[in-house]
């Protein structure tokens, strides 16, 4: 990147897509979200591919399977873990074709341990939530398997700068005690704070070791962002829309943690909005919190509100070209 691109605020996506094609997909994010390419995760494709799958296929050391419940801990490999490893190889080879040249922030997306933890069953049965070796274990396998995903990032595109997203989507319910057992019937009980950013830590930890930078993703009203900051991440991704701005997110950024306001909607709203529109609530909500975006700019990442695995491919590029567009506004 240019000295000038390091002072101006950048646009990305959040990671998931519609439709199955990954080179399709490679080209318009590339094309559209020049400063900050992501790798894209097509969901429709098949299980082994959504975001459970995908981070299924990084774990090292432990082995998985689809079951009609879902992904669950085994033994050994199936078939569906190796289609969801394959998968992921063609994605990354994707990226590769497609940015021959590229300099600059190159983001890929991973589940977070919460998430994992309470998406994935254990061999015997419920989430691995529910047994705290089993939450060990699996931290400890998806930090090593980060680790190894952010070398063969840096190995295929030479001149990217990795940025590793990991999504919690489920570690607000994590910390509440919102997470259904496997028979519905009840709830696991709730992970203390200190545990959580503890193993959170173990991921960041194992991201910055191997050269990249860890952001989180939380698409919630109840974003945790004290434990975010002091988990170590270096930047919290959000919708704009569900967050209040409380002294939380000031305390944030004074304390060097930059904030990627997911501002765009995820799919098309039924009265059109407008990249200025868009740009008024972003510039409002630095606002409040006592920060003048502009001056922020080189820290503020501009993004749609979730992933858009749910827009038609039309939106899809609407909403990229949209946050460009507010990013660029940001600037000023």
């Amino acid at each position: 990147m240019s000295g000038a691109a390091v002072f101006r605020a950048r646009a990305t996506g959040i990671g998931s897509m519609p439709g199955e094609d990954v080179v399709e997909a490679v080209r318009v994010v590339t094309g559209e979200l020049p400063d900050l390419v992501h790798l894209p995760e097509l969901p429709e494709r098949a299980p082994h591919a959504s975001m459970t799958g995908r981070a299924a296929a990084l774990l090292a050391g432990l082995a998985a399977d689809l079951q009609p419940a879902g992904w669950r801990l085994t033994d050994a490999s199936g078939i569906d873990h190796r289609r969801a490893v394959s998968l992921l190889a063609q994605d990354l080879d994707a990226i590769e074709e497609h940015t021959g040249g590229y300099a600059g922030p190159l983001k890929v997306q991973v589940s977070g341990p919460w998430t994992l933890a309470a998406t994935m069953e254990r061999p015997r049965g419920d989430r691995v939530l529910a047994d705290h070796g089993a939450r060990r274990e699996l931290t400890h396998s998806l930090a090593e398997g980060i680790a190894e995903h952010v070398a063969d990032v840096a190995r295929r595109v030479p001149g990217a700068d990795v940025v590793v997203q990991v999504d919690e989507p489920a570690l607000p319910a994590v910390l509440a005690a919102a997470v259904p057992t496997a028979g519905g019937f009840g709830r696991h009980r709730s992970v203390d704070a200190s545990t959580a950013s503890a193993a959170l830590q173990q991921l960041t930890a194992a991201i910055s070791g191997a050269g990249a930078r860890p952001v989180v993703h939380v698409c919630a009203s109840d974003v945790p962002v004290s434990l975010l900051v002091g988990a170590g991440f270096t930047a919290i991704s959000y919708n704009l829309a569900q967050a209040r701005p409380d002294d939380v997110w000031s305390q944030a950024l004074e304390a060097g943690v930059d904030l990627w306001p997911g501002v765009v909607p995820s799919t098309r709203p039924e009265t059109a909005v407008t990249d200025a529109e868009l740009t008024d609530r972003l510039l409002r909500f630095f606002d409040r919190l006592g920060h003048d975006a502009p001056t922020l700019a080189q820290r503020i990442v501009v993004t749609p509100a979730c992933g858009l695995a749910g827009a038609s491919p039309d939106w899809t590029r609407v909403a990229l070209r949209l946050a460009t567009r507010v990013a660029a506004a940001v600037t000023g």
